[in-house]
């Protein structure tokens, strides 16, 4: 009987949701046929007129999950009837794409506002009849209070990524952007966390919400493999060469605490041969872009960031994460292996730790209920026998060439075919350079005789007081004293110039 309530169970599909016909076609040309939990929960809410507060991880399908019932409900009257803020130009410009090619059996139109581009232009489009708006707030505002969009009056306004505005100073920008929206309308709001100042804004822009979450087990992925190896602190270059040599990474982020430890790393990256290119605030708008652009198109494979720098790029071919050093905070960690294991592929994110650092792992793994992995870095002798099975896969795939016998009959002149064959094995393994010392990390018996001591060490600390303490702070110094955090920087700007520097990020 059980089973057979299984197999009749059915499969919830989009066109069980009730859209108009011309975005279910938008829908299956895209590939997808059934929605996310997200977008399953979220749909209905929307397209029943209320407002909704959606908390959700990045990669879950946030934007189809308000973009598709808003395309259903448009009347398509030549106004803006669909405003969606977002924190970065980048992110903008996605969600922008992606609405658009939602919409376009609709004939939907669609406008990216943003800071560093020309107010005329962007106007004019507006004024030629465009649907939907997506906007940063700083640009959005400036338009907003010079009055330049008179008869702007959307039935609905979307915050998309409302705890990265927050980290990135707009909330002030943000409140004052919903002044001037009109009182009867629709409003959205889409955060991966829900802080105090992200729920108190709520509260403010929406009425009798609908509140739409993914389960506490579902806050990070399961479609990422999640892996920490232990190393000592000198060895973070070996080992994140090491990994990169023995993973199989088609696209990958390496996460960085500092803009400096950007600029040095993605250095160390291109010299080990690496199509490595870094990404920081400190990068002019046009440095920013042309790096994004080449890390799409992929003439860069491996993007060096900081956390505030990579947020808003989506890309869904992303393979590897890498944690260069743990993150601070468990919600930074969420974000960043965010970024692979999108659009229902696998993804995987690897973490570099020390032992000291054990305490900021076990806080990430009990608040954010994740499951990660303990692993080894491959020694020069794994790595070799990973080469081998490569190469012989490759042999085996290897197209032969129709100019292939001429140069085997030249060789066979003066060599037989078996001294041919280990010669040209021989260039393809002279080619498979393993750099780095033989063995990195901290070996199994080393470490668990350091977690040993550690546990005693946390009772003794917990019977003397505070007084444990002094070297984990003393860690902390030391761990930011190669350049400020993205977010250490703004913060000591105040609020004025943080939102005005923002953009650059």
């Amino acid at each position: 009987m059980q089973d057979n309530a299984q197999q009749e169970e059915k499969v919830l599909t989009f066109d069980d949701l009730g859209l108009k016909k011309e975005i279910l076609k938008s829908i299956k040309f895209a590939g997808f046929t059934s929605p996310s939990p997200i977008q399953a929960q979220a749909i209905p809410v929307v397209l029943a007129g209320r407002d909704m507060v959606g908390q959700a991880h990045t990669g879950t399908g946030k934007t189809a999950a308000f973009s598709l019932p808003a395309l259903h409900n448009m009347k398509l009257d030549g106004s803006v009837e669909l405003l969606v803020i977002t924190p970065t130009r980048e992110l903008a410009t996605q969600v922008s794409d992606e609405i658009f090619k939602y919409g376009k059996n609709l004939g939907v139109r669609t406008v990216t506002v943003y800071g560093g581009s020309s107010y005329k232009r962007q106007l004019d489009l507006i004024g030629r009849g465009a649907n939907v708006v997506v906007a940063t707030p700083g640009r959005m505002l400036d338009i907003l209070k010079k009055n330049m969009l008179p008869d702007f009056a959307p039935s609905m306004v979307v915050l998309d990524e409302a705890d990265e505005m927050l980290d990135m100073g707009f909330l002030d920008d943000i409140t004052e952007i919903f002044s001037y929206m009109p009182t009867d309308r629709q409003t959205l709001l889409f955060s991966a966390t829900m802080p105090q100042p992200i729920k108190t804004l709520a509260h403010k822009i929406l009425e009798n919400p609908e509140f739409v979450s993914i389960t506490k087990g579902e806050t990070t992925n399961a479609d990422i493999e999640q892996l920490y190896y232990v190393i000592d602190e000198h060895e973070r270059d070996d080992a994140i060469i090491r990994l990169m040599d023995s993973e199989t990474t088609k696209k990958s982020v390496v996460f960085c605490r500092t803009k400096s430890e950007v600029d040095r790393l993605s250095n160390v990256l291109s010299n080990a041969g690496y199509l490595a290119n870094g990404l920081h605030g400190d990068m002019e708008q046009r440095q920013r872009e042309t790096v994004i652009k080449g890390f799409k198109s992929n003439s860069v494979k491996v993007l060096v960031a900081t956390d505030v720098a990579a947020r808003g790029i989506h890309v869904n071919n992303i393979s590897h994460v890498f944690n260069y050093h743990i993150p601070f905070d468990p919600e930074s960690y969420v974000h960043r292996i965010g970024r692979t294991g999108r659009a229902g592929t696998k993804g995987k994110a690897i973490t570099l730790l020390t032992p000291l650092e054990f305490k900021e792992l076990q806080k990430i793994k009990k608040i954010v209920g994740t499951s990660m992995e303990h692993a080894f870095v491959p020694s020069k002798n794994d790595l070799r026998q990973t080469n081998i099975d490569n190469i012989v896969k490759s042999i085996e795939d290897q197209k032969i060439y129709d100019e292939a016998h001429l140069i085997l009959d030249k060789l066979k002149e003066d060599i037989d075919e078996e001294t041919i064959m280990y010669k040209l094995i021989s260039m393809i393994l002279n080619k498979q350079d393993i750099k780095g010392p033989s063995n990195i990390g901290i070996p199994a018996d080393k470490l668990q005789a350091i977690l040993d001591r550690a546990s005693k060490r946390g009772g003794d600390r917990n019977s003397r007081g505070r007084g444990g303490n002094r070297r984990a702070g003393h860690r902390n110094s030391r761990g930011r004293s190669g350049g400020s955090r993205d977010g250490g920087s703004r913060s000591s700007r105040g609020g004025d110039s943080r939102r005005r520097s923002s953009n650059r990020h």
